[in-house]
């Protein structure tokens, strides 16, 4: 069954293909991808991202009962600071990636905020509901609509409907009142570009977003451009680049096992994981830019010169900012930093040239410092 999203009318009413994703309709593509892509790049898209789960994990011993499950420091997370982290398995494969911040709430000194993928937000609930300790209360937010404004006209259009939501940095959330509803807004995003996340109530969503479309450098964009952006911003995608038989020093996300982690260990893996750190993984997540013009696709093999497979691609597309084909995947390690390796991508038969390079694919234009632009 196919669910729908607080602005399913909405998004048909403004031209959306639909599409199921996640099991729910959402849309696809406005224009097109490439327009909707350099849009967002230029100006300002705005993104439903409804389908992700937002939970709210609180109560005494809450950091401790997350940092059993992850390997970020959530004690020592300030208020209103966001960060990036992983659901890790017994055996430290991801379970998924996900944003934590720490959020104020009125009946308890340790509350987070947690953002989750879609595709696996039911899997997520079930796995902390069984490992959290009851004095920690977990819910999900399902009545919040989420919406993601990217893009560097971004700060500049939400400052005028909500004011002082451009002092937040990059990975900071507060929350604001619009026309007396609460809105929880964090400067995020995943697509490599400066943005806002907002967390809003169903019932003010539609005219919220009627609101940004309204001003002229805002432009409702779809699924497509979602995965082209965060492609070339190098930023993995759950279930396609990260999945249960990966770890994170496999996917090079080693930074987002915080210092005193590292130092403490106590985390899934943590043993495994810290191991892979200090003599590296069998694989690595990198970059590729492929040769010709045709995009080598997600599942595609890699090669060596003998024909060996050293690898797979998991994600790959074509770039319309660098305007080629560009892709991401796990190669062997000991070939990625080897600058005779042959390495070849195979496609129904056909044999594609790679390069490995770093990533970014586009340089990240997140807003750091605080202050307005």
């Amino acid at each position: 069954m196919t669910d729908t999203l607080p602005l399913d009318r909405w998004h048909v009413a403004h031209g959306a293909r639909m599409v199921e994703f996640a099991g729910y309709a959402m849309p696809i593509q406005y224009e097109g991808i490439i327009a909707e892509h350099k849009w967002t790049r230029e100006q300002a898209g705005l993104f439903d991202v409804s389908h992700m789960g937002q939970l709210t994990v609180k109560g005494p011993g809450a950091a401790a009962a997350l940092e059993a499950l992850m390997p970020g420091d959530f004690a020592g997370l300030k208020p209103g600071r966001a960060r990036y982290s992983m659901l890790l398995a017994d055996d430290g494969g991801i379970l998924d990636d996900l944003i934590v911040t720490r959020v104020p709430d009125a009946d308890s000194d340790e509350a987070f905020a947690l953002v989750v993928n879609g595709a696996v937000k039911h899997d997520d609930i079930a796995h902390l509901r069984a490992r959290l300790p009851e004095e920690v209360e977990m819910t999900h937010h399902e009545e919040r609509a989420l919406l993601a404004l990217q893009g560097p006209a971004a700060a500049a259009v939400l400052e005028r409907l909500v004011p002082g939501v451009a002092d937040l940095a990059f990975m900071q959330g507060a929350g604001f009142d619009h026309e007396g509803d609460f809105l929880w807004i964090s400067r995020s995003g995943y697509t490599g570009e400066d943005g806002f996340e907002i967390s809003i109530a169903p019932a003010q969503v539609e005219a919220f977003a009627e609101a940004l479309v309204a001003d002229g450098r805002v432009k409702p964009i779809g699924l497509g451009a979602r995965d082209s952006l965060r492609l070339e911003a190098g930023l993995p995608l759950y279930g396609h680049d990260l999945d249960p038989e990966i770890t994170p020093i496999m996917a090079d996300l080693g930074f987002a096992i915080s210092k005193r982690r590292r130092e403490e260990g106590g985390f899934p893996g943590a043993e495994r994981i810290l191991e892979e750190r200090a003599k590296g993984a069998l694989v690595k997540r990198v970059g590729f830019f492929v040769e010709g013009r045709q995009p080598v696709r997600e599942g595609a093999p890699l090669l060596d010169g003998e024909g060996n497979v050293v690898g797979k691609i998991t994600s790959g597309g074509f770039s319309p900012t660098l305007e080629r084909p560009i892709a991401m995947g796990y190669l062997a390690t000991h070939l990625v930093d080897d600058a005779d390796a042959v390495v070849k991508a195979q496609q129904r038969s056909k044999l594609f040239d790679v390069t490995v390079t770093d990533m970014p694919f586009v340089p990240h234009n997140y807003h750091r410092k605080q202050g307005k632009k």
